[in-house]
């Protein structure tokens, strides 16, 4: 099973399933004399660990980080960085019932269809579980990047729709994303959320969500036509996470709608420098950043796994209906927010390894 990995210089490769034993990951092309912390790791993995809301799956996960190589005495040596996380909280038996049966929305069918046999309990391989060591590799590529590019470097994220209820940017407020549960930086949608999520649950079923990401402090000059593209690459980052089915930069989709006039992002010189009147493009022109923030929005499909029965079919290509229990997010998209974070920095520490 190749696709394990990820980044061509700064490269991490992820191992485990679900409810095995562990999960982990290598690093490799990590400068060395970089300072790391495991406490400082714990800190991204703790934002995106389960059971740390009423919001998210109740799985009781410490994520507790351990490294096995690559640090000493809290300095990378420039070899290759090994991480372990044990799960400890796997309740496969929920699974038993619902081994035979292929779950609707979800890898169980395709991954039988492609290898011959699969790992039901919560999914193995194909679990967001596996998002913990991008989380990791997150956050050594995050100290990275601020060796590189020093205090003005800066990666935050933020969910600004869920359902059809978005946020009103009119009231954007990076400081309160991190003051509720849900990313938010409009306080006043928390409630609104609160109360939706809650109807969303109670009814057996799961919503969606989009999350903006942005990274500020990053030079002009980053990125590589025609097949290295930066855009490209953190299309690739994004839209490889769990249940992510669409990924736009700077206004996207939206710049459909948009004329030649409107669109374009307007240049003038300000103190001997070139600005630009406009962010349209998300701080990236042909593969290139501009220097700009960089803008980048990803979408979120509801959880499959609901309680609410749905038709499938089973293993024996029988007709069946199924029901999944346990424990799963009413709404994957909120913790997939410092997941994004991760893997836009893991890509621009690529970058920066690459052509810096």
């Amino acid at each position: 099973m190749p696709g394990n990995s990820f980044g061509k210089i700064f490269k991490f490769s992820t191992w485990g399933e679900s409810h095995g034993p562990a999960i982990g990951c290598t690093i490799d092309g990590i400068p060395s004399k970089i300072k790391i912390k495991e406490k400082e790791i714990q800190f991204f993995l703790n934002q995106r660990r389960p059971g740390s809301s009423k919001f998210v799956t109740q799985r009781k996960e410490k994520d507790k980080v351990k490294i096995l190589s690559g640090v000493f005495n809290n300095y990378t040596t420039g070899t290759p960085i090994s991480f372990i996380i044990y799960n400890e909280d796997q309740k496969s038996k929920d699974y038993e019932k619902i081994k035979n049966k292929f779950r609707p929305g979800h890898a169980d069918y395709t991954y039988q269809k492609k290898y011959g046999i699969r790992d039901y309990r919560g999914g193995g391989r194909s679990s967001a579980r596996e998002t913990a060591m991008r989380v990791v590799a997150g956050a050594i590529a995050r100290k990275i990047l601020s060796s590189q590019l020093g205090k003005t470097f800066l990666i935050r994220g933020a969910l600004i729709q869920m359902g059809s209820l978005h946020i009103n940017r009119d009231n954007w407020d990076w400081n309160f994303t991190k003051k509720n549960s849900f990313w938010c930086p409009d306080k006043n949608m928390v409630k609104i959320w609160e109360n939706y999520l809650m109807q969303i649950r109670k009814n057996g079923s799961s919503v969606g969500a989009i999350i903006e990401l942005e990274a500020s402090g990053i030079p002009a000059g980053l990125g590589e036509p025609v097949y290295d593209k930066l855009d490209a690459d953190l299309a690739k980052a994004l839209i490889s996470i769990n249940a992510v089915k669409g990924v736009e930069i700077g206004n996207g989709f939206r710049s459909v709608t948009e004329s030649g006039i409107s669109n374009v992002d307007e240049m003038r010189i300000q103190n001997g420098k070139p600005i630009f009147l406009s962010n349209n493009n998300g701080g990236i022109l042909g593969g290139i950043t501009t220097g700009q923030d960089i803008v980048v929005r990803f979408c979120v499909k509801p959880t499959s796994s609901i309680i609410s029965a749905k038709k499938t079919i089973n293993t024996h290509l029988e007709e069946t209906t199924i029901s999944t229990k346990g424990r799963h997010d009413p709404c994957v998209g909120i913790r997939a927010v410092p997941v994004g974070e991760a893997m836009m920095a893991t890509t621009l520490a690529d970058h920066c390894l690459r052509y810096l």
